[in-house]
């Protein structure tokens, strides 16, 4: 599908923030999509691989997306705040972009790290269409999101070293509904060897009869 795509510095708690928005080229507009990369430690980006395949997938659906670097990562300004500063950096991107687009349902969807902060943004505001958390690090877990109404997409690979398949099926159970535990044929948590597999499987979450909610 086609595409307009469009860079931009936020304004965010810590400075700007570095972004990209890649919007659908037709009038009718699906909703709206966060996307938040792995960790900054790690050399995680909004360039990472799963998070562009991520993009591209809700973009065909008639989704705009927005992708941006946590502080200190590219151009974005301050510095890695363990997790809690890029919370905060999250609601400011998902601000600017519900700003922009007033009135459209919106997804919060992240990889590793970043499904974390997605998941925490999501399930504190309590609004969202649905999270989508990816490769979800549940050996390093620490919540189960008991309490988050939001619906739950869970995407994992089954060779993900960072959540293995016993420790995500705990943490899956742990977490309330609703809720889904999708399984991707992949070599590793970055999901080698089945990014294609990846952005099929989540087109395939709006298709009828298999809603993700």
């Amino acid at each position: 599908m086609p595409r307009r795509i469009e860079s931009h510095l936020l304004s965010g708690p810590a400075g700007n923030l570095e972004a990209l928005l890649e919007a659908p080229e037709e009038s009718e507009l699906r909703g709206l999509a966060l996307i938040c990369h792995p960790h900054p430690l790690f050399g995680g980006t909004m360039h990472n691989k799963v998070v562009y395949r991520t993009a591209r997938a809700l973009r065909s659906l008639g989704y705009v997306v927005l992708r941006f670097n946590f502080r200190g990562v590219g151009k974005s300004e301050g510095k890695h705040d363990g997790g809690i500063g890029e919370i905060d950096d999250a609601r400011a991107a998902l601000a600017w972009l519900r700003n922009r687009y007033p009135g459209l349902p919106y997804t919060a969807a992240g990889f590793s790290f970043g499904s974390q902060v997605a998941l925490g943004v999501a399930c504190a505001a309590g609004d969202a269409e649905c999270a989508i958390a990816l490769g979800y690090p549940a050996l390093r877990a620490s919540t189960g999101w008991t309490h988050c109404v939001v619906p739950k997409i869970f995407i994992q690979s089954t060779h993900d070293e960072h959540g293995p398949a016993a420790v995500m099926e705990a943490f899956f159970a742990q977490a309330a509904e609703p809720k889904r535990l999708i399984w991707v044929e992949a070599q590793d948590h970055f999901f080698a060897g089945g990014l294609d597999a990846l952005e099929a499987r989540i087109k395939s979450l709006w298709e009828p009869g298999s809603l993700h909610h």
